[in-house]
């Protein structure tokens, strides 16, 4: 007699390997693409690194996908039973129990199991909740991590530290980087922690690498208090450097940025590694420190968390965003939360030459492009279910006559069928109006033409260079966030004007000039600055060029020959040798 298959006899055992095996794969994908970065590095091949960094965002859909189908191979139309999925959540986290990525491999299941049987909001029957597996279990961040006990804060910790992250390539004088770099740690070690001698330096063992920088990560502790200790590498052509030393929160969190791609850094346990940063950086919400990562399908599952603990907690209403209304997406947030909701509307004015399925191009454009601290990152939602209760009325029905297609209203709860969430900063016209110091409003203004150069810089053009698209983020750094006209500037035609300024709107209807989609004329962006008096000559004074064809096009140019142009995620007076090229 012969023995049916497990797929026949035993259908969720064999569902339960193929979903096993599907995010094994995908493990090994990632960890694999991820430690090449450290080998990149080395050989300065910077180009290869920012290739790995966008192939890394799409291994979680090709592993979903390809799971699928082996399951809809195996289960039939058992594929639609919630019964099925709900034995299938039990097994499956029996078998993945106790993992170092169990996190990770319960947010899988979810991803897999919604796509497989859909639904809105989220059901403890059939999905796994981020709150079932704690962050540390027992100080176990440490696993991934050498500890220099008793440390002496000189210039031999620092070389100590440095060597032993073992790199495959020279530095260019790691004595004189350990001794430029010592006073400095032990001076911001002891503004955090004070004078008293130190437990221990923790510092992680992978280094953790984004486009043209390395960046070592510690903390230094004494009892239950740490402070982050980050060191900051290049790799010229002379060979290795340490460029930058920081110890303060409000230095890492920056580097840590919501408004930064990820990180290529290959740690074994992503929890126990979160549970290290998140000592040292308590604002961050874990989501974002899984999402630095490039766990992003994680993070949301982090940031659902979040959000539904606003929600179900206290009686906050969702209301409208403070400051100019968009026309293309609606924008609300909980008061206390520090995250925004957007919403794209069902039509927009004539004016903007976009479709909803662009706008959501250009989301994901974002998404795999360089952020350089100029762009904040969304994540995207669908199917998210709210209580009713918890909207401001005038809120939920301009919802329902501006967005209608992507809500539905049911007698208790609100069903948003797809929206964008990020991080909520202070729009630039809110501030400017504001009671804001004129100091403040200086700095905002100097740093909103730096964002647009640095935009530039990774080919990128806002399009929409209006005050309300840029916001101030709670370091001072100037952010862009309205992305429906976000372009390549390499995509765009930069053109002087063939008339005097004051006839182009007579001579724009004529045949022989004609205003071509793509087109822009540098020399009437003043026109929609937005700025009087003093601060509209603070501005062009320091970004004049802006207004000129030939900035932008060497801009194309040297995108165009795939340079990648050096940033600092901290302030010049944090490197030990300024003016030398940086990381990003």
């Amino acid at each position: 007699m012969s023995t049916a298959p497990p797929s026949a006899s035993r259908p969720v055992d064999a569902a339960v390997s193929i979903l096993r095996d599907g995010f094994d794969q995908h493990q090994l994908e990632f960890r694999s693409l991820t430690r090449r970065a450290r080998r990149h590095f080395e050989r300065r091949d910077w180009q290869a690194i920012r290739r790995d960094t966008t192939d890394r965002l799409g291994l979680h859909e090709k592993a979903v996908a390809a799971t699928l189908w082996a399951m809809a191979e195996t289960l039939g139309e058992r594929m639609q039973q919630p019964q099925l999925w709900a034995t299938l959540k039990d097994a499956y986290g029996a078998a993945i129990a106790g993992r170092d990525d169990e996190e990770l491999a319960r947010t899988f299941f979810n991803s897999v199991g919604r796509r497989a049987l859909a639904r809105s909001g989220i059901d403890p029957a059939l999905d796994f909740l981020a709150t079932e597996v704690p962050l540390s279990r027992g100080g176990g961040e440490l696993s991934g991590a050498h500890t220099y006990r008793s440390p002496q804060l000189d210039a031999g910790l620092v070389r100590t530290v440095l060597a032993d992250l073992g790199f495959a390539a020279p530095w260019r004088d790691l004595e004189a980087d350990a001794r430029l770099a010592a006073p400095r740690l032990a001076r911001g070690v002891a503004e955090g922690l004070g004078e008293a001698p130190l437990d221990a330096v923790d510092v992680l063992t992978a280094p953790f690498i984004r486009n043209k920088g390395a960046y070592v990560i510690g903390r230094a502790r004494r009892g239950a208090a740490a402070s982050p200790v980050l060191f900051a590498l290049v790799h010229g052509e002379q060979g290795i450097e340490l460029d930058a030393v920081l110890t303060s929160e409000d230095d890492a969190s920056i580097v840590f940025s919501f408004a930064r791609w990820y990180f290529l850094a290959d740690v074994a346990s992503p929890r126990r590694t979160v549970a290290f940063l998140a000592s040292t950086l308590p604002r961050k919400r874990l989501a974002e420190l899984y999402i630095s990562l490039g766990y992003h399908k994680h993070g949301k599952t982090e940031l659902w968390r979040d959000l539904a603990a606003q929600i179900h907690v206290g009686g906050e209403r969702f209301v409208k965003t403070p400051g100019e209304e968009g026309l293309v997406m609606v924008v609300f947030t909980l008061p206390s939360w520090e995250f925004v909701l957007k919403v794209i509307r069902d039509a927009f004015p004539a004016a903007k030459r976009v479709s909803p399925h662009e706008v959501m191009a250009k989301y994901d454009l974002v998404l795999r492009h360089d952020r350089v601290g100029r762009l904040v990152d969304f994540q995207e939602f669908e199917q998210l279910g709210v209580p009713r209760e918890r909207f401001d009325p005038q809120l939920l029905a301009e919802l329902q006559r501006t967005a209608g297609r992507r809500i539905r209203t049911h007698d208790d709860e609100v069903t948003l069928a797809h929206l964008y969430v990020g991080r909520r900063v202070t729009p630039l016209d809110v501030l400017l109006a504001s009671d804001a110091p004129a100091q403040a409003k200086r700095a905002a203004v100097l740093d909103w033409g730096h964002a647009i150069k640095d935009l530039a810089a990774v080919n990128l053009f806002a399009g929409d260079l209006l005050l309300k698209n840029f916001g101030l983020t709670r370091h001072g750094r100037v952010v862009f966030y309205d992305y429906d006209e976000l372009a390549p500037l390499t995509d765009c035609r930069f053109r002087e004007m063939p008339v005097a300024r004051h006839d182009f709107e007579e001579l724009a209807a004529e045949p022989w000039f004609a205003v071509r989609e793509g087109d822009v004329f540098p020399e009437e962006l003043p026109r929609f600055l937005e700025l009087t008096g003093e601060l509209r000559e603070v501005f062009m004074e320091a970004h004049g060029g802006l207004f000129d064809t030939a900035f932008w096009r060497q801009m194309q140019r040297r995108n165009e020959r795939g340079e990648i142009i050096d940033f600092f995620p901290y302030r010049d007076d944090h490197r030990l040798r300024p003016g030398r090229p940086g990381p990003v």
